[in-house]
C-alpha cells in the first residue's frame, strides 16, 4: 500500500476502541483516524473527515450501526464500512446484508492481518468494477 489507509472506529465501548486502534496503529498501511462512541457522531464526523475503512459496531444507542452504515454507504460510496460485533454469522439481523456494508468481522478476529486481508481484498472488487459477496 502507498498511502495510509485512513480508518474511523465506531463503538459505543471505549475500552474496545482504544483497543481496536492499538490494533490499527499495528497494521502496516493504516492509520486511525478518528473514533465515535455513536452512529450519529460517525455520519458528523465523515462530513468533515476523510476515510478509507470505517469499522462499525452493530450496537449502539441512537441509530445502531446498521442505520449509520446504510447512511454512510449512500452519502459516501467510497467509504467501506466493515460491521463488527460479538454475534455469530449465523444470528446477524437480516438487514446486515442490504445496508451496503463491505462485510462482517467477529470482534474477536480482528487482527492487522486480517484488516490488511479484508482491505486487499474489497480493493480488488473495487478495481473490477463489482460489488465483494456478502
Amino acid at each position: 500500500m502507498n498511502a495510509e489507509v485512513p480508518v474511523w472506529i465506531v463503538d459505543d465501548r471505549a475500552a474496545f476502541r482504544r483497543a481496536l486502534a492499538a490494533t490499527i496503529a499495528a497494521s502496516a498501511g493504516f492509520t486511525v483516524a478518528g473514533e465515535a462512541a455513536t452512529g450519529e457522531a460517525a455520519l458528523e464526523l465523515l462530513t468533515r473527515a476523510a476515510a478509507g475503512l470505517v469499522l462499525m459496531d452493530i450496537n449502539m444507542p441512537g441509530i445502531g450501526g446498521i442505520e449509520a452504515t446504510r447512511r454512510i454507504s449512500g452519502a459516501h460510496p467510497g467509504v467501506r464500512v466493515l460491521l463488527m460485533s460479538t454475534y455469530d454469522t449465523s444470528d446477524l439481523p437480516d438487514e446486515v446484508s442490504q445496508c451496503g456494508a463491505a462485510g462482517y468481522v467477529h470482534k474477536e478476529n480482528l487482527s492487522p492481518e486480517l484488516i490488511a486481508t479484508v482491505w486487499t481484498r474489497l480493493n480488488r472488487w473495487r478495481t473490477t468494477g463489482m460489488t465483494p459477496p456478502p
